[in-house]
């Protein structure tokens, strides 16, 4: 029997005034990503190289618009 994942939200992201949180899971296949708002529709998966690229860009500002 495969057991589900447990998906995890930051606690800074409870509490304040905004709405736009992730949460993520540790998948047989990567990492993956959900809203936190929508957890039935579907997640992205990314790979642990992938997830760490991303996270890297993200606090270097390189994905501000």
């Amino acid at each position: 029997m495969t057991t589900p994942p447990e998906w995890r939200k930051s606690s800074r992201s409870t509490g304040g005034t905004s709405e736009q949180c992730v949460e993520l899971a540790q998948l047989p296949t990567g990492i993956g990503f959900r809203d936190s708002k929508a957890p039935h529709t579907p997640h992205l998966t990314l790979t642990p190289d992938a997830f760490t690229t991303l996270l890297t860009q993200a606090k270097h500002g390189k994905l501000d618009p």
